[in-house]
């Protein structure tokens, strides 16, 4: 279920930096970051085009590194921030991590699969369902994307 996010967002101004790293980059400005207990275990932004690789996006970067910091793929007790709403393989990628927590900025209408298309976590045979709050610092999330895009038109 989505609920509005009840506190400030310190975790969401990192992934927009990381966001901001990925546009530099010339790759589409998504950043994530992974916390528990407030302390950042993983974060990453987009690098499909920078390794050639479709699977790089924020959150499996950020979720493979925390897996490592924690030293296992389960990440039980860990939020998910990210500055757009996750795609159906980010979305599989954090059921699978048993991510507890999925705090993003950004709705996607086009590629989103929380409150959009495939909505993965509302499947009847989905096997874990995180928390999620939504709309955290989405203007500015959203107005990075816009602007990337534009520039690109």
């Amino acid at each position: 279920m989505m609920q509005p996010s009840p506190f400030p967002a310190p975790f969401m101004l990192r992934a927009i930096a990381l966001a901001t790293e990925a546009a530099a980059a010339g790759e589409v400005p998504v950043g994530a970051v992974i916390t528990r207990r407030g302390q950042i275990l993983g974060e990453g932004r987009n690098r499909t085009r920078e390794m050639r690789d479709p699977s790089l996006h924020a959150e499996i970067v950020a979720i493979r590194q925390a897996a490592l910091a924690c030293g296992s793929e389960r990440l039980d007790g860990c939020a998910l921030w990210v500055t757009l709403e996750p795609c159906a393989m980010c979305a599989g990628a954090i059921v699978h991590a048993r991510l507890a927590r999925l705090y993003y900025g950004a709705a996607d209408a086009k590629g989103g699969a929380i409150e959009h298309g495939a909505r993965v976590f509302a499947a009847p045979n989905c096997l874990h369902r995180p928390d999620i709050y939504a709309g955290i610092e989405e203007g500015r999330s959203a107005a990075m994307l816009r602007d990337f895009f534009r520039a690109r038109r």
